[in-house]
């Protein structure tokens, strides 16, 4: 058959406040595809197993960074060796980090799919544009962005809201800097002690951290670039051992945001194919491209297949990536140290 098979999230934030987005989509498509929504995992592998029958162009995927990293594992699950088709990130989602990180362009998914169905009609005077990024593989789930301690300290804070969203995200980064510029404990500060032996034979010593943190695409949200080596070696993911203070992260946020090392003073940094993390608890907390894990025992993080993400939906044209959110703010004046 061919043609673009769509997965849906119904039970995403944006997608429960519009339970119309299915039936729009379909009519979008028409007959040069399928849509199909998944409401469990085993509605995905279904779905997966079916498109993989159909023999599918492109994999669009509607939702945002959560519901990305649960269809990809659940695809990845099924196609075993045999590669996925190209992914087009249809965004709908209240975080679309890996959308923005690899250039994906911005709009609702009606509209990306209009487009995307243009640009795959003419796909044989012009192939689509694509970008290739490795997935990685923490314990059974496959995602582009991992972090714990103070990324997983962020999240939860930012899922206290009943409504999050971008400017809420922003706003928690905000509070929580305030805080720490202040002198005041904060949540999002929280740290982790633990180890993490690398490929190669690396070591990151046991002790206090800031944060573990790692990722295939250069963003970690909000415009923030912390994996600025992501991509300069195929096969390999950026990981970073910050044991600085909170203070001095924050200090340091005009590096990350100019995708600039923090220097070894502050963090740790290898580009690796494999790491084993063990917390001084026991328990690892951690946050897998939005969404929150828990884990007991050593965690095992590895490098995932390597997907095709559809980037540009309009002939000519590569829409930049990246946040509107503005940067840096009166708070945190870029050149401390």
């Amino acid at each position: 058959m061919g043609g673009i098979g769509v997965v849906l999230n119904p039970r995403s934030r944006q997608n429960r406040r519009d339970p119309a987005a299915a039936s729009r989509l379909a009519r979008t498509l028409g007959d040069r595809g399928v849509v199909r929504t998944a409401r469990t995992r085993e509605d995905l592998a279904r779905i997966a197993e079916d498109f993989r029958k159909l023999k599918i162009d492109v994999l669009g995927i509607s939702g945002g960074d959560g519901t990305n990293h649960i269809t990809l594992t659940g695809f990845l699950e099924v196609y075993s060796d045999e590669p996925l088709p190209p992914i087009a990130f249809l965004r709908g989602g209240t975080m679309n980090t890996v959308a923005n990180a690899v250039g994906v362009p911005r709009g609702k998914p009606d509209g990306l799919l209009a487009a995307l169905i243009a640009r795959y009609n003419e796909r044989g005077k012009a192939p689509l544009r694509v970008v290739e990024r490795n997935t990685m593989r923490i314990d059974d789930h496959y995602g582009f962005i991992f972090g714990t301690g103070a990324i997983h300290g962020y999240m939860a804070e930012y899922y206290r809201h009943p409504e999050p969203n971008p400017v809420h995200a922003a706003r928690v980064l905000y509070e929580a800097s305030k805080d720490v510029l202040l002198g005041r404990k904060t949540p999002v500060a929280e740290r982790w002690e633990g180890t993490a032996l690398l490929s190669g034979g690396v070591r990151l010593p046991m002790r206090d951290y800031l944060c573990i943190a790692a990722g295939t695409v250069d963003q970690i949200g909000l415009g923030f670039r912390p994996f600025y080596r992501s991509g300069h070696v195929p096969g390999r993911f950026h990981i970073l051992g910050i044991h600085t203070t909170a203070l001095g992260f924050v200090k340091k946020l005009p590096d990350v945001w100019q995708a600039r090392s923090m220097g070894e003073e502050h963090t740790y940094d290898h580009l690796a194919e494999h790491a084993i993390l063990e917390a001084r608890s026991g328990v690892v907390r951690y946050v897998l491209d939005g969404d929150l894990h828990e884990h007991r025992g050593p965690l095992e993080m590895r490098v995932g297949p390597r997907v095709k993400i559809v980037v540009e939906h309009k002939a000519g044209i590569r829409p930049p990536g990246g946040s509107t959110f503005t940067f840096p703010p009166p708070w945190i004046q870029p050149g401390n140290s």
